[in-house]
């Protein structure tokens, strides 16, 4: 009896709050995935890539550079690895985590070249882990089609692809020599010829080849990649070689200049001498001769050449 009473009491009050506003009447409950992380339409994948730097240029054989402007995707896992060829590779995470991850493992950077040959590309500059940056080295091997065949990180931060393509199927398809300009060709032969008749050592021998490298775009100079604070480094200025003094040397002089100006401009005054002679920058004292091959701090090429 008193259950009844309760149930008529209940109806009684809502009868008496009249009917529900039409409003009302539309709300419902709707359960949805979550779109947060990497399936969000208002934030793709390509938008949260923040890289540290442009890609070197397009560089190597010839006959790569059709690859150039596109993208070659691999599905591990839970993951989705993507590489643009002299652009980068990306990483992205296959899941409606909100947080799912997404970012660069390597920004297109030079060649690798082992025994005269083109042995792979290295992707450099990624993503921060671990105080370091993401890095990733693509080989490429003979295929029947152009694929992205296999990714692994044979170690923390460190990722190894494999690429097959039928351009380098050929025997002769990664050899240096071949693509390098005329001149170029002309200056190795003549390094050559001083290590056979034994007037550089074979250490000198390999860095002139390593500085050849470098002229023809296919390596980069280790004295300009290096920035001028490493990540979790002391600040400081990079200036362990007389060509990158001799540049920051001539930046400071141009910067002083426009400071001048700007000082005679507002007739502010100053005095004192600002500029030195462009041989000797600060009293410093320049060898006027010596070999070439001490020019080159330690450059070194990765593996035998010839």
């Amino acid at each position: 009896m008193a259950v009844e009473l309760g149930r008529f009491l209940l109806l009684l009050g809502l009868a008496a709050r009249g009917p529900a506003p039409a409003g009302a009447a539309k709300m419902k409950v709707v359960e949805e995935p979550n779109t947060f992380g990497v399936h969000n339409p208002f934030l793709p994948q390509t938008s949260r890539l923040q890289p540290k730097r442009e890609p070197s240029p397009v560089s190597g054989p010839t006959h790569l550079f059709g690859l150039s402007g596109k993208c070659f995707s691999l599905v591990e896992s839970t993951y989705k690895y993507e590489f643009c060829p002299f652009h980068n590779v990306t990483q992205h995470e296959q899941t409606f985590r909100w947080n799912a991850y997404s970012g660069i493992l390597g920004i297109w950077h030079e060649w690798e070249i082992t025994n005269n040959t083109f042995a792979g590309m290295w992707m450099r500059d990624g993503d921060s882990c671990r105080s370091r940056s993401r890095q990733s080295k693509v080989e490429l091997t003979c295929g029947r089609s152009h694929r992205l065949a296999h990714v692994s990180e044979p170690s923390t931060c460190l990722y190894a692809l494999t690429f097959e393509t039928p351009l380098v199927c050929h025997p002769h398809s990664l050899l240096v020599y071949p693509v390098l300009p005329e001149a170029l060709q002309q200056r190795w032969d003549q390094v050559a010829q001083d290590l056979a008749e034994e007037l550089i050592t074979p250490q000198g021998y390999e860095k002139l080849l390593r500085a050849l490298f470098e002229d023809a775009g296919y390596l980069k100079d280790p004295r300009e990649d290096t920035p001028a604070q490493e990540e979790g480094g002391p600040p400081g200025l990079a200036l362990e070689s007389l060509e990158t003094c001799k540049k920051a040397q001539k930046e400071l002089l141009k910067e002083v200049k426009r400071l001048r100006g700007l000082l005679a401009q507002h007739g502010i005054p100053h005095a004192g001498p600002v500029e030195t002679p462009s041989s000797e920058p600060w009293g410093l004292k320049i060898p006027t001769a010596g070999p070439l091959a001490q020019l080159h701090s330690n450059p070194g090429l990765r593996g035998n050449v010839l």
